[in-house]
């Protein structure tokens, strides 16, 4: 008889954050039925990834294994965690649970991608339950920074997993609902206890308990109250209690709120057609701000983290819809710069304060709270739910670490679990027994390509080296026509004698054909061998750089 085993396994999320995709697998070795948990994107950078619009996990295994996949479930509507569906979907097409109001972002995300419509399917918080194959899952609120998140009770034969998803302990989060201890008191004396954590580890080094949203509402309320001129402020287009938070001071400072961004304007529509907001202030749209003297005009917009296409950055620029900024005006990020968008932000602040623009950042937490839980709410939320394995998750590899330390300090069993790696949940330890695939899916335009084919390689060594497109046209004897010629693209014109660097380079490619012999220029490999290795010698000699070469070889037929 085959012993049925349970398995967890992270594709995305697990020594990073961002790109959250997990799967949990109940069965025999090999044949487990499995449940997938969130379909999330992280963002490229100029850096690492440029030109890519989005990154997604690599789900080449669990495609392979689509037959095997009883369901998908989301846990919120961030886009580190549901921003890949539509992407992804087609190739796994297994039925998609959800709350309404990440539900109703999910089919936006659907709908992008021209895929139906129908396949989230939208469920309540528990006690209902979906049965998936062996699992039996139920949607328990959790507060964060989006409405209607949520961790997962997962029930499985051998025994009950909680994924937590992103949470934070907020008995007053302003939008949505609070954390509920005593629920979650019940949910760990019930099915024999919880066997398995898999938990959230973003803040694990914040050493102070988290704070509510709601200890914004004061300080925001006295900084906008206090303003003259043209009040704008930015947060994160999903925080939708921030967003209540901050129109509900500028109304309350007799202005008029207008927002900005279409990401912003998506999520207050479908908190309000979801029923999570209400007595949200009337709003203006842009063309009637216009008309609203500045000193009483509160702008809210989109690109609190320097995105250049966000109506922030387009401020910064000068005008975006009529609207402009001027010396005396107040901008407000209240927001938490993610790590890795610092520069993008502070071109925008700059930007702002050569217009005479005060800026205003989070001074500490004054303006911004955190939507997951810090240090000593990880402690508390062991101690409440008391585990007999601990998997960190949604975190790099120093805070999974970091709270691992936390767990086995407390006599729970841990283990570091980074993307890719299949864990054994069964017994009473938990055990990596193998590793999958797990690499990375670019959207590039509206293509979806692998890492490893090379794409961003070669943009980055163009974008790092320049590049050379050299041609030449044989006659039907395999004799040149005519001179050789090149183009050069992100490298300097001129040689660091002042001459044209194309004239010299060609001057060499020249030379080359008239002293080759016609067994070279019969062979194209040779002849683009040569050229590759004439060009690069000849750019290191002359600026310094050795870039990409492409080589173009033409012949003319004999007929």
């Amino acid at each position: 008889m085959t012993k049925d085993r349970l398995i967890y396994v992270p594709l995305g999320g697990a020594g990073e954050i961002g790109m959250n995709a997990y799967v949990y697998g109940y069965g025999p070795a090999g044949e487990e039925r499995l449940i997938v948990i969130d379909l999330g994107v992280t963002f490229g950078d100029m850096e690492t990834s440029p030109g890519i619009d989005l990154i997604m996990a690599d789900i080449d295994w669990l495609a392979d294994n689509a037959g095997r996949i009883e369901a998908i479930f989301i846990t919120h509507a961030h886009e580190d965690h549901i921003g890949a569906l539509g992407h992804l979907w087609p190739r796994l097409k297994a039925p998609v649970y959800a709350r309404a109001f990440t539900a109703a972002i999910g089919n936006i995300k659907m709908e992008e991608q021209g895929q139906p419509l129908d396949r989230i399917k939208v469920v309540k918080p528990r006690p209902e339950v979906v049965t998936a194959g062996p699992f039996k899952v139920q949607f328990v609120p959790v507060s964060h920074s989006i409405p209607e998140s949520a961790a997962l009770i997962i029930d499985t034969p051998a025994g009950r997993i909680v994924h937590s998803g992103d949470f934070k302990l907020d008995g007053t989060p302003i939008v949505g609902e609070p954390f509920d201890a005593e629920e979650w008191h019940r949910i760990s004396n019930e099915a024999g206890g919880v066997k398995v954590l898999v938990c959230d580890s973003t803040n694990v080094f914040s050493p102070l308990p988290g704070r509510s949203e709601a200890t914004l509402a004061e300080p925001i309320a006295a900084l906008i109250a206090k303003q003259e001129g043209l009040v704008v402020a930015t947060t994160f287009a999903s925080n939708v209690a921030r967003l209540k938070t901050l129109a509900e001071a500028g109304k309350a400072a007799g202005r008029s709120v207008c927002l900005l961004g279409r990401a912003m304007k998506r999520m207050i529509t479908a908190a309000v057609e979801t029923g999570v907001l209400t007595n949200f202030p009337v709003i203006l749209t842009p063309e009637e701000a216009l008309e609203v003297p500045r000193d009483n005009l509160m702008l809210i917009v989109t690109g609190s983290q320097g995105e250049r296409r966000a109506a922030s950055a387009q401020l910064a620029r000068g005008k975006y819809l009529g609207l402009e900024m001027k010396e005396g005006d107040t901008f407000l990020f209240s927001s938490k710069i993610i790590p890795g968008n610092e520069r993008g932000v502070i071109r925008v602040m700059n930007a702002f304060s050569e217009m005479g623009v005060d800026v205003v950042d989070d001074h500490g937490g004054l303006y911004h709270v955190s939507g997951h839980a810090n240090r000593p709410d990880l402690e508390a939320v062991h101690e409440l739910l008391r585990p007999k394995i601990l998997i960190p998750m949604h975190g790099e590899h120093r805070h999974l670490r970091e709270h691992c330390k936390l767990g086995l300090a407390k006599g729970i069993a841990a283990e570091i679990a980074i993307n890719g790696a299949v864990v054994d949940l069964t017994g009473k330890e938990p055990r990596i027994v193998e590793y999958v695939e797990a690499g990375r899916t670019y959207l590039d335009g509206s293509v979806l390509i692998g890492a490893m084919e090379g794409v961003v390689r070669d943009r980055i060594r163009v974008a790092l080296n320049g590049a050379v497109f050299a041609t030449m046209i044989f006659d039907e004897e395999d004799r040149p026509l005519g001179d050789a010629w090149v183009e050069i693209m992100g490298l300097p014109s001129q040689t660091r004698n002042g001459r044209p660097l194309a004239d010299v380079i060609e001057a060499e490619l020249n030379e080359f054909l008239d002293k080759s012999g016609s067994k070279v220029l019969s062979n194209d490999d040779k002849i683009e061998e040569a050229v590759r290795r004439i060009t690069r010698q000849v750019a290191v000699e002359e600026i310094g750089k050795k870039p990409e070469v492409s080589v173009v070889v033409s012949r003319l037929s004999a007929e």
